[in-house]
């Protein structure tokens, strides 16, 4: 998921870059929602893990 969350950042700022402003705000949002979506999975399966011990 970190994977898509890099690959919608880079293509919103080639977007952005180019002067595609409407692509590169959805990329770039789209980008953030995966990134935090990453980021609460990891919290969760790091919790698990040291419940389990």
């Amino acid at each position: 998921m970190l994977y898509w969350a890099l690959l919608f950042l880079v293509v919103a700022i080639v977007a952005g870059v180019f002067g595609f402003g409407g692509i590169a705000s959805a990329s770039a949002g789209i980008a953030q929602i995966l990134f935090f979506i990453f980021v609460v999975l990891f919290v969760i399966v790091l919790i698990a893990r040291v419940v389990q011990r």
